[in-house]
């Protein structure tokens, strides 16, 4: 008799408990028959929830990946008005995103969506992952637009410049000595990993390196892009012609902007000056046995690509369909007769604005011609002629990047 009060008292806790997970099942039941998109977006693959429930994916045809606000912000200002749709429309919170950028956002139809991964290698492969193991996104037949601004190498582009990529080449993953301790014959006191100077290529590899993306998208990306009328203002059209003194070597430099076909670098290292910039071009020459030809420096592209290799690998994305796309927002080394300092912390970021113009009037030619043509053209995939992956041959092939010298390199 002494125990009937407890008894009672254990029932009543499990009555309690078990209307409270009743009613937590029917909100989160509530809460996935409210995510379902519009019909003709359901695709046949599904995700299973904790409770068991199949709930349909989303199924983007373009993810649009912004690195930090201001490339956003232009798909989300001016994509309403051509007509694609609002990326507000959907608004979808996945674990691991940026605190800073905890969502996505994507058109009503599901057609495009958008992420921003915030600033730097680590941010950028953090938030790649988590998209894709969300489980809320068929994601093998989506095309991923990767568009940021970055520095831009005056021998080849200029200020709001937008160059769709080939090659990402992650320039700071090298030994590093301070300059002020370099031996004398040395230019830069980076050089790679199991060598003993500069300009020899790397008899250690880790495997992000290097990644070839592939060139007949990359060209149907041109085409499309350079049919955009790109921004271009006065002020910055005079900042251009302090290059003008150096002669034809800064030519690119002095030219309006337009669309270039050439490659990006990725470095956590915000680098600036003659001296790095030149080291790093010298590298993506020696890295690539001279395919890759330098004109963009960023901070997360081999990072993002890495993800994309990794989950290809597992039928979870298509790395065929990647596009890199970078604008100039500063140049990545100063005009004659002005010091490294004063061009980095003085004239810093002088073309930000013209180059995140750039990132959606070029992109949006983009967007617009792959759905477009989806079911004609891009549905199917462009298929690719060229070598695709990473520097380990991990997506199969052999890479035709890897100079002979590179064949014996160690993977560590």
């Amino acid at each position: 008799m002494e125990f009937r009060p407890i008894r009672s008292l254990t029932y009543g806790v499990f009555l309690i408990v078990g209307v409270y997970f009743a009613l937590q099942t029917e909100y989160y039941q509530h809460k996935v028959a409210g995510f379902k998109v519009p019909q003709q977006h359901v695709v046949s693959q599904n995700s299973e929830t904790t409770e068991g429930k199949l709930i349909d994916l989303l199924a983007p045809k373009i993810f649009i990946l912004s690195l930090f606000p201001i490339e956003a912000d232009v798909w989300y200002k001016h994509l309403p008005g051509s007509d694609l749709g609002d990326l507000f429309a959907q608004t979808i919170s996945v674990p691991g995103l940026s605190p800073l950028y905890p969502d996505i956002h994507c058109t009503l139809d599901g057609s495009i969506c958008q992420v921003t991964t915030g600033m730097s290698e680590i941010n950028a492969a953090t938030t790649i992952t988590s998209v894709i193991l969300s489980r809320k996104f068929d994601l093998r037949k989506t095309y991923f637009l990767l568009a940021g601004i970055a520095g831009v190498n005056p021998n080849h582009g200029t200020l709001g410049s937008v160059a769709l990529a080939r090659f990402a080449v992650q320039v700071a993953l090298q030994y590093e000595i301070d300059p002020r301790e370099i031996p004398p014959d040395w230019k830069t006191g980076y050089f790679s990993f199991g060598t003993r100077s500069p300009n020899e290529y790397p008899t250690e590899l880790y495997g992000t390196e290097v990644f070839e993306l592939n060139e007949a998208l990359r060209d149907v990306a041109f085409g499309l892009a350079s049919t955009a009328t790109l921004n271009d203002t006065a002020d910055i059209q005079e900042y251009r012609d302090k290059y003008r003194t150096d002669g034809v070597r800064y030519r690119s430099a002095t030219e309006s902007p337009s669309v270039i076909k050439c490659d990006a670098t990725t470095s956590d290292v915000y680098f600036s000056g003659n001296y790095l910039a030149e080291a790093f071009e010298d590298l993506t020459n020696l890295w690539t046995n001279g395919l890759a030809k330098y004109c963009m420096s960023a901070m997360e592209d081999n990072a993002i690509l890495e993800a994309l290799v990794r989950f290809h690998v597992h039928d979870m994305v298509d790395f065929s369909r990647v596009i890199l796309l970078r604008t100039g927002s500063n140049f990545d080394r100063p005009p004659p007769g002005v010091d490294a300092f004063t061009h980095l912390r003085g004239e810093h970021l002088n073309g930000i604005e013209i180059a995140a113009a750039n990132i959606y009037l070029a992109g949006l030619e983009i967007v617009k011609g792959i759905l477009g043509d989806w079911d004609e053209v891009f549905a199917k995939g462009i298929e690719p002629s060229n070598y695709l992956g990473d520097i380990l041959g991990t997506l199969g092939g052999v890479p035709d990047f890897v100079p002979v010298a590179g064949e014996g390199a160690q993977v560590i």
